[in-house]
Parts: structure tokens; sequence; C-alpha cells
């Protein structure tokens, strides 16, 4: 089984901010994999079935970014997924809008949705996908930029819909690969 987890917070105050792509692109790959209804479960929304003979479990974590780790440690441990086998999703400040980055394994970049998984399950390897927001202009308070509403933004909702198209590959074909877009 493949772990699909895309980081955001829970509220409609953040449903359609800049932080929460990790959950649009787990939204919309729910759409494209006609996903049951979603359930709560170890403090996380989540969804499953499988697709060419793969099963998947997608995740939106409720605890909020700087806990996700409790809850996508819950999920591993519940459903016995190989760490190597958990995909986290989440927005980079440090990414050109609209830049994706794919990587196998690494560092948490300062993203503290991904400092909270590495602590909690006490490893960098699992795999994760960076889709960039890009910095706030100069002088502009950065929570309020990255809380702010990144769902008018062309670009923004363009990677949303390349990277679930890219979750998705890797879904069907078990092929995960690092990678940068343009």
């Amino acid at each position: 089984m493949v772990l699909i987890v895309g980081l955001g917070n829970p509220g409609k105050e953040y449903e359609r901010s800049r932080h929460n792509l990790g959950f649009l692109v787990v939204d919309r790959l729910a759409e494209m994999l006609q996903a049951p209804a979603w359930k709560r479960q170890h403090n996380a929304l989540v969804t499953r079935g499988s697709r060419d003979g793969r099963a998947w479990l997608l995740a939106k974590p409720q605890t909020y970014m700087n806990h996700s780790g409790e809850a996508v440690q819950a999920l591993l441990h519940y459903y016995r997924v190989p760490l190597p086998e958990c995909l986290v999703i989440v927005d980079d400040l440090d990414l050109q809008p609209g830049k994706i980055r794919m990587r196998a394994e690494g560092s948490d970049g300062g993203h503290r949705g991904l400092r909270s998984i590495i602590q909690q399950v006490g490893s960098r390897a699992f795999k994760r996908m960076r889709i960039g927001i890009g910095r706030p202009p100069e002088k502009a308070n950065v929570v309020s930029y990255v809380l702010g509403g990144g769902s008018s933004d062309e670009t923004l909702n363009a990677a949303v819909e390349e990277a679930a198209r890219l979750v998705l590959a890797y879904v069907e074909t078990g092929r995960f690969e690092n990678w940068s877009s343009p």
C-alpha cells in the first residue's frame, strides 16, 4: 500500500490558502481516483482504494500543520505502510510559484509539517513533493502570506493539477524519481 499525505490546516478559514496546497492536491487526486467518501481516522481524513493492483490510502491530517507527524505516524503504524511507501505533499516558500520538486527523501527544509513528521517517525526516508508558493513581497508578513488565498492564482491551480497527475502516475506505476519542474 502507498500512503499519500497532503499537508494543510483544517477549517474553512484555511481551506483555499497557499499552506493547504497539499490538501488541494490530495482532494484532486481523490476525484481522479473516484475515491470513496472521506472518513475520520487517526486524527486525519482518509479514503482508500486500489488502482491497477496497487492499494492506496489518501490522508489529510487534521492536527494542524505543525503536528502533522502525529497523524502520519499513526496511519503508517495502523496500515503497516513501510516509510519509503509514504509520499507527503507540501507547499514551499523557497520555490517559485507553481514549481514542483519531488525527492525520495531529504531534510525538512524549514517546513514545520515535514519537521513534525521526521520527528514522529524518526527518519527522513519518505518521499516528498514540494509545490512552490514563492516568497511574499518585501516587508509583507510571511504568516499572512502563507495562510492567505492561493485559490485564485492560476499558476498554483495549474500546479495542483500537475501535481495530482504526477502522483497518479506514481500510484499506477510505483515508480518515483527525483524530479523538478522547469
